[in-house]
């Protein structure tokens, strides 16, 4: 089996349901795929609901369906998901994604010709057909300094390379996150001290420490519903909150405190200076 789709769901029935048909209308050969979809303990009826579509034939041979009997958080969940898998790549796909035609073929093909490729992500639209920035430079002490003291803008914000060429790239939004036979040999599963925030970042971290790359592939598109598959972990207002564990766990916690402290000292002496010129 060439490719095992992996879709962690989490009280999101409704577009869970649009992110499996869209999978099964992007032109994927039926024999060459299995759709793994594991429900993470949901309150809203996903489980019975996409359990449900095993009674229709088109859904029947590829999709498999499982539930978690209490809730494991996203990174466990899509480690189960990985275990289960008898693809050779193995496709973490969020639940508030559709994918566009021959979007997993191209992930697919691409990685085929590129040996040294251990994660490859897909060019990320906003529901308007925008693109969204879906890539990471690593935080690190040198680029806290640079942006908030230096103003050198651009390494702590997420953003997109232009054009169509496939780019390597530092780190990837986990949305789309194909993952190759050798990433999954000699970098294995996401790491578990993360519960839903930075084991993408951690991942990416480690595909590069093995000695393979992290490309962005554009031609390959997807529309992410971006924060919708997360929004039941918190309120947008208090998201940020969620990212500090995440933040911890990636950077240690000195580093952590450090580059926050840059940051929020660097954001002050701006306001402070900018106030300044309008006197």
């Amino acid at each position: 089996m060439e490719i095992s789709i992996v879709i962690s769901s989490y009280n999101t029935k409704d577009i869970t349901l649009k992110c499996i048909d869209s999978i099964y209308k992007s032109g994927l050969k039926k024999g060459n795929f299995e759709l793994i979809v594991i429900d993470d303990a949901s309150n809203d009826g996903s489980y019975e609901s996409i359990l449900t579509l095993k009674k229709n034939s088109i859904f029947k041979k590829n999709l498999r369906v499982f539930q978690n009997k209490r809730n494991l958080g996203y990174v466990r969940t899509n480690n189960r998901g990985i275990r289960l898998a008898r693809g050779k790549f193995v496709l973490l796909l969020n639940s508030d994604t559709q994918v566009k035609y021959r979007a997993i073929d191209k992930l697919i093909d691409f990685a085929k010709k590129t040996p040294d490729s251990g994660v490859v992500g897909a060019r990320l639209l906003n529901k308007d057909g925008s693109v969204q920035a879906s890539c990471y430079h690593f935080p690190t002490i040198k680029r806290a300094l640079l942006e908030f003291w230096f103003g050198r803008k651009g390494f702590f914000e997420k953003y997109y390379p232009s054009g169509l060429i496939p780019i390597q790239v530092e780190a990837l939004v986990g949305a789309v996150f194909l993952i190759t036979p050798k990433a999954l040999k000699e970098v294995g599963y996401l790491d578990e001290k993360f519960v839903s925030y930075y084991e993408d970042l951690d991942y990416c971290r480690r595909v590069w420490k093995s000695g393979l790359k992290v490309y962005y592939l554009p031609e390959s598109e997807v529309i992410h519903l971006h924060g919708e598959s997360f929004k039941k972990l918190a309120d947008y207002k208090n998201q940020w909150k969620k990212l500090i564990p995440g933040s911890i766990a990636f950077n240690g916690l000195f580093k952590h405190l450090l580059i926050n402290a840059i940051i929020y000292t660097g954001q002050k002496w701006q306001k402070f200076m900018s106030g300044l010129k309008k006197i």
